[in-house]
């Protein structure tokens, strides 16, 4: 705890040096590429799909976890 201001110091300082490149490089090639509404969509059906999945053999197992002990 000796250096605590010191080191707030430093990380504020990197993190705003940070920031002020990024905005810069921002400025400069503002065609970067950002993701589409399309690309965002199929993502969270993705997720989605795959957390259904998920739920549905969690429930499976766990309805038949009693049937499934002698295997």
């Amino acid at each position: 705890m000796k250096y605590t201001a010191a080191r707030s110091h430093r990380a504020v300082h990197w993190a705003a040096t940070r920031l002020k490149e990024r905005l810069a490089d921002a400025a400069r090639r503002p065609d970067r590429g950002d993701i589409s509404i399309t690309t965002v969509i199929i993502w969270v059906a993705a997720v989605a799909g795959a957390l259904m999945i998920a739920g549905t053999i969690a429930v499976v197992i766990s309805r038949y976890n009693g049937s499934l002990s002698g295997i």
